[in-house]
């Protein structure tokens, strides 16, 4: 249950009368109503409020719910006045000069209040045609045009201050505003004001329409026990709402931990088991070595400089007896240095190419163009600048612009690709903008060749799950 749920639930209760309970002593809401009538017909005696055709009582195929015997279903409009503020004339402004005239607009009726920080003015020389215009402290406010069935109250500073003619005022006696302020938020009553609203153009809400709202009508003595309730529950509310907040922003953040903690796992060993058969890391290293061996041989690749051993200190965690720590560029070689790369602008007399940069469109790792051979394939692509790390499984050409393409021996691509992400994101914490030349000689943990592949394939099973838990 949402926070607004658990409100709403609450208002609910107690606009059905299960929120208190009832007291024989506080009498009927007939007796209320009554009181009302007779205290309407006063004021308009008094022509401090017109006369209003009477509505007609809510028929039993009207009431949505039960409510306590001693309590009445009413017309809204039947217990307030509704009456209507006003534009000033048309091509002229409000001003921000206090001229003594404040002017109300929906923009400042925010939290079930009056926000004062921006309010305007009447300019003095038009107060006259709209000073009769006016909402008081006892009064409440609905919103009417725009952002529609807003509520609330006046603070005493502002009582008297013009209203816009995109919210009416609720003129009453002989009820709590409170409960009134709190029965009119309830999700019954805004269920009817959304209904009531017109569709066509400019929604508008009419103020027959606001007359027309049934609502449920208990004493005043227990309209003033449900307000006390609800206020007893508030803090609670809020608390939970607090909580709420704090466990969804763990649920959006979860999926996206959950993958870090994946890659972590696989890059130390912990994903899935080792097998003995399978060889070592050791051994791959060897391997490799000699591979690396014919192809400098070949001309294929350049003689690079005998790297450092490793020492002790610069081992980051534990791995798995069977694997072995080396480095970025002792199981790999770099394709796309800047004497071979290929200016975008360029025409190759082959045919067309696609032309692989940091520019081009990229897509969840991997790049969405599929086209003739100009390399051979995998690699994985690094970008100097932009730090992203790509898996390319398609042919291409290969652009200028500083990205740096890594191709591997004998190890799996897609393996080097997810300790590539994993790399990359420890130097981005590490506050590095420009990090390719650190990134080569980052460590890597090399399992055996088989050992990857089953690493890679238990991440691209569990991969889509974080991705289902992000969208869910």
């Amino acid at each position: 249950m949402t926070p607004q749920e658990l409100k709403n639930s609450i208002l609910q209760l107690a606009i059905q009368g299960k929120l208190v309970e009832q007291r024989p002593e506080e009498g009927t809401a007939e007796e209320l109503y009554q009181q009302i009538q007779a205290e309407k017909q006063r004021l308009i005696k008094e022509c401090k409020i017109k006369k209003e055709k009477p509505l007609p009582e809510v028929t039993e195929d009207e009431i949505p719910f039960d409510i306590p015997e001693n309590w009445k279903w009413i017309k809204l409009g039947n217990v307030v006045s509704v009456l209507g503020g006003k534009r000033i004339p048309a091509g002229r402004t409000l001003t921000t000069v206090n001229t003594g005239h404040k002017y109300i607009r929906v923009s400042d009726m925010k939290n079930g209040s009056i926000q004062v920080e921006n309010l305007m003015y009447v300019p003095e020389d038009i107060y006259p045609s709209i000073s009769k215009y006016i909402i008081n402290k006892e009064d409440i406010y609905i919103t009417v045009a725009g952002t529609i069935g807003k509520v609330g109250k006046i603070p005493d500073k502002l009582d008297g201050a013009n209203l816009t003619e995109n919210a009416d005022r609720l003129v009453f006696s002989l009820l709590d505003q409170d409960w009134l302020i709190k029965t009119l938020e309830s999700a019954f009553v805004q269920t009817q004001i959304a209904d009531a609203t017109t569709k066509v153009g400019q929604p508008k809400l009419a103020i027959k329409r606001i007359q027309e709202i049934i609502i449920p009508l208990p004493p005043l003595a227990e309209q003033k026990r449900i307000v006390a309730k609800i206020d007893e529950l508030l803090p609670y509310i809020e608390r939970y709402e607090r909580a709420w907040s704090k466990l969804e922003e763990l649920n959006k953040r979860f999926p996206i931990v959950l993958e870090k903690s994946i890659l972590e796992m696989a890059i130390q060993g912990k994903l899935v088991e080792q097998r003995p058969e399978e060889g070592t890391g050791e051994e791959l290293y060897q391997q490799i070595q000699d591979e690396k061996q014919r192809l400098i041989k070949e001309g294929k690749i350049k003689k690079e400089k005998p790297l450092p051993e490793i020492t002790e200190d610069e081992i980051p965690f534990d791995i798995p007896e069977s694997w072995f720590w080396t480095k970025i560029e002792s199981v790999t070689y770099t394709v796309g240095n800047r004497e071979n790369q290929i200016q975008t602008k360029e025409i190759l007399p082959e045919g067309d190419f696609p032309v692989v940069s940091q520019g081009q469109s990229l897509i969840d790792g991997y790049t969405n163009q599929r086209e003739k051979v100009i390399h051979n394939l995998p690699l994985v692509m690094f970008g100097d600048h932009t730090r992203n790390v790509k898996y390319i499984d398609f042919p291409f050409v290969i652009g200028a612009d500083g990205t740096k393409f890594h191709k591997c021996i004998l190890v799996y691509p897609k393996f080097l690709y997810y300790w590539m992400i994993y790399a990359s994101g420890q130097l981005r914490n590490r506050g590095y903008a420009r990090h390719y030349v650190l990134l080569k000689q980052q460590l890597i943990p090399l399992p055996p060749l088989a050992e990857q592949k089953r690493i890679v394939a238990k991440i691209e099973e569990l991969m889509p799950l974080c991705e289902k838990l992000k969208r869910d």
